[in-house]
């Protein structure tokens, strides 16, 4: 997989899960095409891919036994984790706690890990 593919695919899974589970219109900048994604998003995008990618080699791919919401949460936690380093003092929201997310955006996060956890399935 090239370099740039990572943060794609991280970045094609969250629009779809936007238009899936946000109610109503999304935030233009939810759905944003990859192309137009700024550049601290994109990596972000990619190194999240990868420590999820990670994770599930790691775990020899037990992680299909985790529950939707320990893999929502694990993409959460990696991509608060993202917005710290990019960003010293950013908005509480942008880095909430899993219980305080909207519903919309934890099934985007566990829809996320799903998607990754079966793009590499199917290139094995």
């Amino acid at each position: 997989m090239q370099v740039e593919e990572p943060g794609r695919v991280f970045r094609e899974a969250w629009i779809a899960g936007v238009r899936k589970h946000y109610p109503g219109e999304p935030k233009p900048g939810y759905v944003t095409p990859w192309e137009d994604t700024p550049e601290w998003e994109r990596e972000s995008a990619a190194a999240v891919y990868e420590q999820v990618r990670q994770f599930i080699e790691a775990a020899d791919g037990a992680t299909a036994k985790l529950t939707r919401e320990q893999k929502g949460r694990f993409v959460a936690l990696c991509w608060i984790a993202q917005i710290f380093k990019h960003f010293p003092n950013p908005k509480a929201s942008y880095v909430a706690d899993w219980s305080d997310m909207p519903e919309w955006q934890q099934e985007t996060d566990s829809d996320i890990f799903e998607h990754i956890e079966q793009t590499l399935v199917s290139t094995r």
